[in-house]
């Protein structure tokens, strides 16, 4: 794994002019619109390399439906998941669980799934391209009927969108939307499954988290 500080990586989340922050808002409000449309009763959720849980749980804090919510967060850096889980606290939600482990690895996700609700946020600008193709590929492992995978990507060149929007089709979603305002550089996607669900396989690697900066270089 890259050496970054990811503590330090979120510290632009606080500045609104940022394109994180913006970022942040747009995949909020899909977490919003999928919590929004989901049916009633409790809402599994999982969240893929979490780090301070501000999508999750910003999007929750004031949720008419927080409470319905059961989540894991998965996260590699213990101090940001201790981050989400003071986090967590702050805004009441008991149901969110985070847990510091490898994302990466299926059995994180064990006793978690299937999830209504899937988050691969931040993920998919830091791991290799075969990489991406295996995650979404493998996705209905992680997700109940219809349930809504949430994902991002840079669209720096070569642009792998629209190659990610084909695997998602392939592997048997459909896109509700997609997010790749004018003028930045990065995308939001959103994605219902249509097909059947798959048990969870334990043991499988995912991907291997490697970093942005790695990946440039």
């Amino acid at each position: 794994m890259t050496t970054r500080d990811w503590q330090a990586w979120h510290a632009p989340y606080d500045d609104a002019s940022s394109f994180l922050a913006r970022r942040l808002a747009i995949v909020q409000r899909r977490i919003r619109e999928a919590v929004d449309a989901a049916p009633a009763g409790p809402l599994r959720a999982v969240s893929a390399c979490a780090g301070q849980g501000r999508d999750l749980i910003g999007a929750l804090c004031d949720h008419p439906r927080r409470h319905d919510v059961v989540a894991r967060l998965i996260e590699l850096d213990e101090r940001n998941a201790e981050a989400a889980r003071a986090a967590a606290r702050e805004a009441g939600l008991g149901g969110v669980q985070v847990v510091a482990g490898d994302a990466g690895i299926s059995d994180a996700y064990a006793g978690a799934v299937p999830a209504g609700l899937v988050l691969v946020c931040g993920v998919f600008g830091n791991i290799t391209d075969g990489d991406v193709a295996h995650v979404v590929q493998r996705l209905p492992e992680l997700c109940a009927p219809g349930a809504t995978a949430i994902w991002t990507r840079h669209r720096l060149p070569p642009d792998l969108t629209p190659a990610i929007r084909g695997w998602f089709e392939r592997a048997g979603f459909d896109e509700i939307g997609f997010d790749a305002p004018e003028g930045m550089i990065f995308s939001v996607g959103a994605n219902r499954l249509r097909g059947e669900p798959r048990p969870l396989q334990p043991g499988v690697r995912l991907f291997r988290f490697v970093g942005f900066d790695a990946l440039l270089a």
